[in-house]
């Protein structure tokens, strides 16, 4: 990690720079596999199966028996964390519906806005060296509760041919069944444009690499909407009162281990916390299996001295990371000040692995500086918002002839003669 000492703010800007990703050819390579997916259906998805997977893709779809076989190799300890996880998850994301409230701006005219579930959701979930079972929960689950009618999952198959059994166990205890042996930017194609087996969806979910990435983008052009664009993972911690260096080393590297491109950052107002924590990442980095891949993503990453708390604050908002944890005894003094950050960790004991897995909270958060205008996945992520209204004759008549006016002074005859028409029969009794 890279040390700075008291950076004035015209330099903010630069250390809050991310690893740069190299997007024309990675551009070109990806429009390719869509296009090619686009066109040949399953015949492309066998193709880069084998050319990205190192497996020969006869059926696309997972089978009932191997989702059955999956659920009987999990380990009992291991699905009751997930259960946990999984409850929590699901009482957070239900505490989020809302009930139609109807108003009525004035006499006669009801307004009211009414929540539906996208009908087609697709999810992508990682597979690999770190397949993320714990995204099938937190896709999986507001996805069900929005009312979604068909949510559809897609997972790389290992060379075998099968899907980690914790993904399918996952995805089967909450209800998801119909799950496709493919990855990378293929599924992403297969989601958006459908092919002879999978079907065609309406938004895309899911993280994933640079193709995946770049796959979700495409197909938000091609009219597929996506969760969210996001980057590499990233962490930022705030060393405040009572921080201790070997709890904020840990949360560090547990972001640094997800890859090589990932980024965290350490600010403080001691340089003696920062030394600290610098000894203690190399004491547990050692002990990583993951520890090539964290000490690449420190590589990227800094620890910044900073006069006090509230200017730390401030470089985070300028940041705005997808994970902050603000490592103060009095955290939530400064709640008020955050305004941009994907989600927040307060205090000694909220680790950013809670959130990853069992708090409740949702991990699919902005990255990149995304967290400025993009919100987490949440239940509204699986909804549209149609907007009714109801308006009585009464109604008409109290807000008639404002339309009647503006549509005039707008040169639109037609809307106007739409509210006249009405208002003439009204005034004649009809």
């Amino acid at each position: 990690m890279k040390v700075y000492k008291y950076p004035l703010k015209s330099d903010w800007a630069e250390l809050c720079q991310r690893p740069q990703i190299k997007s024309s050819i990675l551009r070109e390579t990806v429009e390719k596999i869509m296009l090619t997916v686009k066109e040949q259906g399953d015949e492309a998805l066998k193709l880069y199966s084998q050319q990205f997977d190192q497996y020969t893709l006869d059926q696309v779809l997972v089978s009932e028996e191997e989702i059955l076989e999956a659920t009987s190799t999990i380990d009992n300890t291991l699905k009751e964390a997930i259960k946990i996880a999984s409850k929590n998850i699901e009482k957070f994301h239900s505490s989020q519906r809302q009930k139609p409230k109807v108003v009525e701006t004035c006499p006669g005219v009801k307004c009211w806005q009414q929540n539906i579930g996208i009908e087609n959701v697709g999810l992508y979930i990682p597979g690999g060296s770190a397949p993320l079972f714990s995204t099938v929960l937190m896709l999986g689950i507001p996805a069900i509760i929005a009312g979604c009618k068909k949510v559809i999952l897609c997972t790389p198959p290992n060379a075998d041919g099968t899907i980690d059994p914790a993904i399918l166990y996952t995805a089967n205890l909450i209800g998801i069944q119909e799950i496709y042996k493919i990855g990378g930017a293929q599924a992403i194609a297969a989601m958006t444009y459908g092919t002879q087996s999978v079907p065609k969806v309406n938004k895309i979910f899911g993280p994933g690499n640079q193709y995946v990435t770049m796959a979700k983008a495409i197909a938000q052009m091609e009219g597929t909407a996506i969760d969210m664009q996001a980057g590499p993972s990233e962490v930022l911690v705030i060393a405040g009162e009572g921080a201790k260096a070997s709890y904020i080393a840990a949360d560090l590297l547990s972001q640094a281990e997800h890859g090589p491109d990932s980024q965290v950052i350490l600010l403080a107002n001691k340089m003696s916390i920062i030394d600290e924590v610098m000894n203690e990442i190399q004491n547990q980095l050692k002990l990583l299996p993951r520890k090539d891949i964290a000490a690449e993503a420190l590589e990227n990453s800094s620890a910044i001295l900073l006069n006090d708390m509230n200017e730390s604050i401030s470089f985070s908002n300028e940041y705005a990371p997808e994970h902050l944890i603000i490592a103060d005894t009095n955290a939530k003094n400064y709640i008020h000040q955050i305004t941009n950050a994907g989600s927040v960790f307060l205090g000694h004991m909220s680790c950013e692995s809670a959130g990853d897995y069992a708090s409740g909270t949702n991990h699919t958060l902005p990255t990149y500086g995304y967290a400025k205008n993009h919100s987490g996945v949440n239940l509204d992520s699986f909804l549209k918002k149609i907007t009714f209204q109801e308006i009585t004759p009464i109604g008409l008549k109290n807000i008639g002839t404002a339309i009647e006016i503006m549509a005039n002074t707008e040169g639109l005859e037609g809307h106007k003669n739409a509210v006249s028409i009405r208002l003439k029969d009204i005034e004649n009794g009809n």
